[in-house]
């Protein structure tokens, strides 16, 4: 009986340990936030001019390049979804994704759209696809985790041909980028093993034909019409890139007023060390700092630094597997708001950094790249950039058409809730 009462108390005292150590976790949280966002309000009231023409910038880059390049692939996506092109997709990557990755087959159709949008596409689509209750929690977690890519035209024309001027390189940085992905989706295969769902049935013969049969009942299930699937497609996707507008506004202020206090130069020793000790040039270390949170930039510091090419090429690789912190914020922000954990995702990007690394290591020497290297390159960056007007008219023509376009939807739903409400 005493032993009893023991064990009893020493269990309470260790469940109120445990809540004690949380409410700690949480305060400290709370005071790190507190303090960071009065010092970021403190560094804009220092270096109002630095803030702001870093926002114009970040904006820039959204309003030009940005908005233009994923509205189309987010707005297709949603088109995809609605008309039932998900389910058709799932059944015929069931027997690949499912034994290999652990998540269903629809999986494989966010992995290409992943690949083919670039970030943030395949975080939107997975929490999308958990909304609809497609994908149970931890499902939706670890496809997040290894469904983020970067963009093939950012892998082959801005990167290799712009920032290092060797269109040699672009299939070198893609094939080391996929691959860096695809080992952190067999890594996260293990993510939560006790919550792994069973193998589904095995689909009867022929597969394709029920695939297509599936396809057309989760249209009529859906039962929406065309304009609405199109209203519906064009409100979400506009929304996600505000918030992605913002982030990039963000992330390219913070940058900026960390380097007038130099903490950025500060960080750039400590990576010179870090890569003495490895074997690599120190230069790299000063190079590296911005593309821990802005990629762009950091690629381009890279590509220009004094380093031998091979250890150039492994670093912007590791860069494009941990992608920065603007783009983890953006496919956080996403993940958070439909309830998703978002620690698998990033454990994900310092697993796709490292795999991505080894890969471009051992890809270098296997594709033989030294010797198709151009000693003297005859592309430029402007050809890889969009740096002309007419390439600038054109991306901010296309934004701002569609912006006008989601201002008319909303004023036209607005008026029939109003309608709705009167009668």
């Amino acid at each position: 009986m005493f032993n009893g009462q023991v064990n009893l108390t020493l269990v309470l005292l260790h469940i109120r340990w445990e809540e004690g150590e949380k409410m700690n976790r949480s305060k400290t949280m709370t005071y790190t936030l507190a303090a960071s966002s009065v010092g970021i309000a403190a560094l804009m009231v220092k270096y109002p001019q630095t803030a702001v023409e870093a926002s114009l910038q970040g904006l820039q880059i959204w309003w030009h390049d940005v908005f233009p390049a994923l509205f189309p692939f987010f707005v297709l996506s949603e088109l995809m979804i609605g008309f039932g092109v998900v389910t058709f997709a799932g059944m015929l990557f069931e027997p690949i994704m499912r034994p290999v990755f652990r998540v269903p087959g629809l999986g494989g159709f966010v992995f290409m759209m992943g690949l083919i949008s670039g970030f943030p596409a395949g975080a939107r689509i997975t929490a999308k696809l958990y909304r609809e209750k497609k994908l149970t929690k931890t499902e939706a977690e670890r496809l997040a985790s290894f469904t983020n890519f970067s963009n093939p035209l950012f892998l082959f024309g801005v990167t290799a041909i712009g920032f290092f001027k060797q269109p040699a390189l672009g299939l070198l940085f893609a094939l080391a980028h996929y691959v860096g992905n695809i080992g952190v989706g067999l890594a996260m295969r293990f993510y939560r093993p006790d919550e792994i769902r069973g193998p589904s049935e095995r689909p009867s013969f022929p597969v394709f034909t029920k695939a297509l049969k599936s396809m057309h009942e989760e249209r009529l299930t859906r039962n929406q019409p065309l304009g609405k699937i199109l209203g519906d497609a064009v409100v979400s996707s506009v929304g996600t890139l505000l918030a992605i507008g913002g982030f990039i506004a963000l992330f390219s202020m913070l940058t900026r007023l960390l380097a007038q206090i130099r903490l950025t130069e500060a960080l750039g020793i400590a990576f010179n060390f870090f890569f003495e000790r490895l074997g690599f040039s120190p230069a790299l270390g000063s190079a590296v700092v911005p593309g821990i949170f802005e990629l762009t930039i950091g690629a381009h510091e890279v590509g220009e630094a004094s380093a031998p090419m091979m250890e150039k090429v492994i670093v912007v690789s590791s860069l494009l597997g941990f992608c920065g912190f603007s783009i983890q914020a953006q496919t956080i922000s996403i993940l958070a708001q439909s309830g998703l954990s978002t620690k698998p995702f990033l454990i994900g990007r310092l697993l796709h950094a490292f795999f991505s690394g080894i890969a471009a290591f051992i890809l270098y020497h296997f594709m033989r790249i030294h010797e198709k290297l151009v000693p003297e390159p005859t592309f430029a960056a402007g050809h890889a950039l969009p740096a002309s007007s007419a390439d600038f008219s054109a991306g901010s023509l296309f934004t701002l058409s569609t912006l006008i376009i989601f201002i008319f939807i909303l004023i036209r739903r607005l008026r029939r809730e109003v309608r709705s409400m009167k009668k």
